[in-house]
């Protein structure tokens, strides 16, 4: 059945700059109206005639808006429709208010506290406005993940029995440690639908699991010493996979979490997919048995955000998603959301026909929807920038880095490698960089590799004469100029740190980036934001994440908070105290992981190489452990007003076509880049030592003609 259009003057009232133009005009000719009736003489003359005139101002900007109001489409032929009663929701309220835990934000934090709140016997409600998880990065995973996951599987059997824990597609168990890991089953490019669904097992008759281990761990040191080139490559044994989970890994300190060796790698949507199907068939197999869910998941809603552009009836009348309570405690209102991608951006709508959802009042939610969250703003949360002493006079300033993020088809298997360098500006200055490449266990099409862009670096098209002075920074020249610079540097750092020639390099297909982006440390400084909510995860703080420290930190650390909130209202703690507790945990893992990462920003040995290690590869490289690299901010500043930072490109895929690079990576060379074809006779030679702790290390290093360095203290 067609749709009646809308009358034109509707459509002419329709969008919000014309409702403020058309609205101010209308407030004009009644303020100089009633201005104009109560005073006398020539004032009350000149008002009304002002008045007069506004009137007419307005009469003729609707008329000019009602001739450029678009018509409608006739809908004589076209019979689409959307059918908006399909869309609005079908749940019972009756069954989702006043749960024991709300999410708001489904990542990977918030999904593991409703695992904890559902083994605990309790009732789990989930919100998220962006449907199935979509993170493209791959994380490096700490054996604590592993255990976590073992202690729910234990748990829920324990509690529900056989017949209350979900089944995978082929009829097992949906045991979280087995499908993440489990020695008898296979690694590869596995995704975690086929995992869970039994796919490989069924038609292929061998069973996978999703991460992949780390079976080579090194660290390239390229930094110069004394005026040359030196490289320093250190291998260091990996830790070996757990057999079985251990109870007593939960609630480590988050100082000795972070600071111990990765032991999995897995892209990080697999990760949080598994997670999510999880949650998805224990509220499936609830509902189908007709029993009151343990789970419920909302995955195109959100907090019901008021409408600031819908006019002063609309702004009286507007919704609001927190509801405050008389003892401080929050109720909370969803609204199921459409997103649109409007002219390169994000935009999301209340689904039209639909009502608002109740959920009534938690006795705890939680708030972890990434970086700027909306709702933990809403409710007076703000956070303060993470500073960090260089020791180089300046003081503490803002722990700040730009990287280059890309996604190559290269093998670089089950493999962690990090690698600091030394750049120099015109003046000679040095500055450290770092770069890490992850791969993943026997899967050729997972390479991500971040590169640090030095302090000096602008990436400035004009002053790199790839387009005259004076281009506009909206011309399309001047953006695939951009682009160039940005992918040349790229690929220039990536050939170091993989081994594998630029010219090679060219030709490899790229599935994401390189896109620039910036990581500023911030940090809360109480993550309690109601008496019955907190805020965690990366809402709540920050530090840096080339190891995941992130996701670790939110999973590990936050997530597992929740499991002793519910346990110390077990015992007999009253809420007001457990809550307290929580917002205080939260707190204590995200500075552990602030305190973890501040030598990223500044130090050269990365973060869980351990205290031992640290100490001999300083000693091997020549350089104190307590040497810092220069950083400038200037020129930072610039380089993000070229192209502003867009953090929806995370999510956006755009292909460069090229061939997969599935062959094995070249062994490391013990020469540094700057040394290779010189003809140094004493670059081309290195010494290679392996000590009883399992690290190779080897050095190499020649005179070569150096611009005059200003070296960092």
């Amino acid at each position: 059945m067609a749709k009646s259009a809308r009358p034109a003057w509707r459509r002419a009232w329709a969008t919000p700059a014309r409702k403020a133009v058309l609205g101010a005009l209308a407030s004009v000719a009644v303020a100089l109206g009633a201005a104009g009736l109560v005073q006398a003489g020539t004032a009350r003359t000149a008002l009304l005639i002002g008045a007069c005139t506004a009137f007419a101002a307005l009469i003729a900007a609707f008329l000019v808006q009602l001739a450029r109001s678009a018509a409608p489409v006739p809908g004589d032929l076209d019979g689409t429709t959307v059918d908006n009663s399909a869309a609005a929701d079908a749940a019972d309220a009756a069954l989702v208010r006043d749960p024991d835990f709300l999410a708001l934000g489904l990542g990977g934090t918030n999904m593991m506290a409703m695992l904890w709140t559902v083994a605990m016997g309790k009732r789990a409600v989930g919100v998220e406005m962006r449907g199935d998880p979509s993170l493209g990065v791959h994380w490096n995973i700490r054996e604590d993940l592993y255990h976590h996951f073992g202690l729910i599987d234990q748990m829920m059997l324990e509690r529900y029995g056989a017949d209350g824990v979900p089944k995978r597609g082929n009829g097992t168990p949906f045991l979280l440690a087995e499908c993440f890991y489990h020695p008898d089953t296979a690694a590869g490019a596995v995704a975690a639908d086929e995992v869970v669904t039994g796919f490989l097992d069924s038609h292929i008759g061998e069973d996978a699991h999703v991460s992949g281990i780390i079976h080579h761990t090194e660290f390239i040191d390229d930094r110069w010493a004394d005026g040359r080139p030196q490289r320093v490559v250190t291998v260091v044994d990996s830790a070996l996979p757990p057999t079985d989970h251990d109870p007593s890994k939960i609630g480590r300190p988050m100082v000795e979490v972070l600071d111990g060796p990765s032991t999995f790698q897995a892209g990080a949507s697999e990760v949080l997919i598994l997670q999510r199907r999880y949650l998805e068939a224990i509220e499936r197999m609830d509902l189908e048995r007709g029993a009151r869910p343990r789970v419920r998941l909302f995955t195109s809603h959100r907090v019901v955000t008021p409408n600031d552009d819908g006019g002063y009836l609309n702004w009286l009348r507007r919704d609001e998603g927190f509801t405050p309570q008389r003892d401080g405690r929050m109720g909370v209102r969803i609204e199921q959301i459409r997103e649109l991608d409007y002219k390169g951006k994000f935009r999301r709508v209340r689904v039209p026909g639909t009502e608002v959802l109740d959920l009534g009042v938690p006795e705890l939610f939680m708030i972890a929807q990434g970086f700027d969250s909306t709702d933990a703003t809403r409710l007076g949360f703000r956070q303060e920038e993470v500073k960090v002493d260089h020791q180089d006079g300046r003081g503490p300033v803002v722990a700040q880095a730009d990287y280059l993020a890309g996604l190559m088809e290269v093998l670089v298997d089950g493999r962690l490698r990090r690698r600091i360098a030394s750049e120099f500006d015109k003046q000679g200055n040095e500055y450290w960089v770092r770069q890490i490449a992850v791969g993943h266990q026997d899967d050729p099409e997972v390479g991500w590799i971040l590169v640090q862009v030095p302090d000096f670096k602008t990436f400035d098209p004009i002053l790199a004469g790839l387009v005259p002075p004076g281009t506009d920074r909206k011309a399309p020249e001047y953006f695939a100029a951009y682009q160039y610079l940005l992918r040349d540097f790229y690929l220039e750092q990536v050939s170091h740190i993989v081994e594998i020639p630029r010219e090679e390099l060219e030709s490899v297909q790229i599935p994401y980036g390189p896109k620039l982006f910036s990581l500023v440390e911030q940090v809360g400084a109480d993550a309690l934001v109601a008496a019955n909510g907190v805020v965690a995860g990366d809402s709540f703080g920050n530090g840096h994440f080339l190891t995941s420290g992130g996701a670790i930190t939110g999973m590990v650390g936050h997530g597992a908070r929740v499991l002793r909130y519910w346990e110390a209202r077990a015992a007999g703690a009253d809420q007001p105290t457990a809550v307290r507790g929580l917002a205080d945990g939260i707190k204590a893992d995200t500075d552990g992981w602030l305190h973890v990462s501040a030598q990223e920003f500044s130090q050269a040995v990365p973060i869980n190489f351990g205290a031992e290690r640290i100490e001999r590869i300083s000693a091997a490289s020549g350089k104190s452990t307590e040497a810092r690299a220069n950083t400038i901010d200037a020129t930072r500043r610039h380089r993000h007003s070229l192209v502003p930072l867009d953090p929806s490109d995370w999510r956006r895929l755009v292909i460069r076509s090229g061939r997969t690079h599935a062959l094995s990576l070249p062994p490391l060379s013990q020469v540094h880049p700057a040394l290779r074809g010189s003809g140094e006779v004493a670059g081309e030679s290195s010494d290679v030592m392996a000590d009883e702790a399992g690290m190779t290390t080897g050095n190499g290093q020649a005179d070569l003609a150096a611009p005059a360095l200003n070296a960092g203290a």
